[in-house]
């Protein structure tokens, strides 16, 4: 386990709204223990979904595969997107997750350089090369399967002794704008995507890259007595 430094999340912390957990995720740490190494990364990008929109799964109704979206704050949610694993977390009210959209890999005394090349060793590139450390986890599928986190054993758990998030130090500065791959007429316009902005080239897709406009595609945002408000 790690140091009695570490501070983990609670069950509480995912106890509130989906938009306030997506903002809330920002520079926590995922660190996941395989093999022996915790294999380790930064949350940098989230999505929130709601039951009552159509882009979420929720609004799809209740299966057994979708059972975490209606558990308890915190439930582990994973499905299979694009050919490769998601992960998400249960927040309050039925049906409401967030999505982990990206992450940066974490090197600590805890996850060191033997931990980096296990991630690289479980996410090469299409060509079976390395992968560059900032690309590792650079969409939701690359993070799980860098972290080594699959559907069939974390969906519908809870984070536990061999997967935890860790408090670590906030944002300055968060970027809202609208989440990606979302069909049209599936409420796509909904901006539930947020970005720490000190890794957003680091993201899915960068929304500040050129052509982007504040107040058009995307907002910032600011921390003010303890929320997220427009900056």
């Amino acid at each position: 386990m790690p140091s009695t430094q570490v501070i983990l999340l609670s069950e509480d912390f995912f106890a509130r709204d989906a938009q306030s957990l997506a903002c809330a995720l920002l520079g926590k740490i995922i660190r996941h223990r395989t093999e022996g190494l915790w294999l380790a990364a930064r949350i940098i990008e989230t999505e929130s979904y709601y039951k009552n929109e159509k882009g979420s799964h929720a609004s799809l109704g209740f299966t057994h595969n979708r059972r975490a979206l209606f558990m308890p704050p915190g439930t582990i949610y994973m499905y299979y997107a694009r050919g490769g694993d998601s992960l998400n977390f249960s927040a309050q009210g039925e049906g409401n997750a967030v999505l982990i959209k990206s992450a940066y890999p974490v090197l600590d005394e805890i996850s060191g350089e033997a931990s980096l090349q296990r991630m690289q060793q479980l996410n090469p590139d299409k060509q079976g090369r390395i992968r560059a450390a900032e690309k590792l986890c650079a969409g939701q599928t690359l993070l799980c399967k860098s972290l080594g986190l699959k559907v069939p054993d974390w969906n519908a758990k809870r984070l536990n002794e061999r997967l935890h998030l860790e408090q670590a130090p906030p944002p300055k500065q968060i970027i809202q704008t609208r989440r990606l791959g979302i069909p049209i007429g599936r409420d796509e316009d909904l901006p539930y995507r947020f970005v720490d902005a000190a890794y957003a080239r680091h993201c899915t897709k960068n929304p500040l890259r050129l052509g982007q406009l504040e107040g058009r595609d995307y907002w910032l945002l600011t921390e003010k007595e303890g929320s997220w408000a427009t900056f």
